[in-house]
């Protein structure tokens, strides 16, 4: 049985991600969230579709250092060691350097970046011993590229991008896969309200169907970077 993480699993990208494991059977997925109602109903969804797919679910602050090791904690429970982490969980507030409120940047450091490295540190000892493990962490467009009012967001997805190509060459030597996705413009909480057509934005879907063909090829292949943005480009 796969033993499959996905932080901020309950929506948008996380939940798709969740949900193309899921279909595959066999595996044991674990979420977090904020929002206890928002887990229970992943959970529910999820297993209902999925009867041979498990679904253990803990509400986590992300930008808490103490909830994700605590999350690491549960996961850990019953000598559960990883196959596939997904470092999904982000928040993005728009706004500049200059004018953007006070402690944004420490906000989205703390959940954007902060939370993916605190998470891995505690799940990879196991995952090295075993030498073997695939990790996507979820960066951005913004990673690459900055963008007008991207403000601390874009600090953060570079600095996540950065974590994420040191992970990659210190894994190597472990048999440890390490992806990082950066996908562009999106439907999710964060385009919630827009006015745009459907066609406009990527669905969460194709950032998931990437993510498990990459995790599908042979252990001697790594995709290091999946760019994917809207066909008729950036918004």
């Amino acid at each position: 049985m796969k033993i499959i993480v996905v932080t901020g699993g309950t929506k948008g990208i996380g939940r798709a991600i969740a949900e193309i494991f899921a279909k595959s059977g066999d595996c044991k997925i674990f979420i977090c969230s904020r929002n206890e109602g928002d887990l229970a109903n992943a959970k529910k969804e999820l297993e209902n579709l999925h009867p041979s797919t498990e679904v253990l679910t803990q509400v986590t602050d992300v930008s808490s250092k103490e909830d994700v090791l605590a999350f690491a904690d549960f996961i850990h429970q019953n000598g559960n060691i990883v196959d596939v982490l997904v470092n999904n969980a982000g928040v993005f507030i728009p706004g500049e350097i200059s004018n953007e409120e006070e402690g944004i940047l420490e906000l989205m450091i703390n959940t954007n970046l902060y939370s993916a490295y605190h998470l891995t540190r505690a799940l990879l000892p196991k995952m090295k011993e075993r030498k073997s493990g695939h990790i996507f962490n979820i960066c951005s467009i913004a990673s690459k590229i900055a963008y007008p009012n991207g403000g601390s967001y874009s600090i953060s997805k570079f600095a996540l991008l950065g974590f994420s190509k040191v992970l990659r060459e210190e894994m190597k030597a472990y048999n440890i896969r390490v992806s990082s996705v950066l996908p562009g413009a999106t439907w999710s909480n964060s385009w919630k309200g827009a006015e745009l057509p459907e066609s406009r934005l990527m669905k969460a879907n194709d950032i998931a169907i990437m993510v498990k063909a990459a995790y599908d090829l042979s252990d001697s292949a790594v995709m290091e970077d999946i760019i994917l943005r809207p066909q008729l480009g950036d918004l």
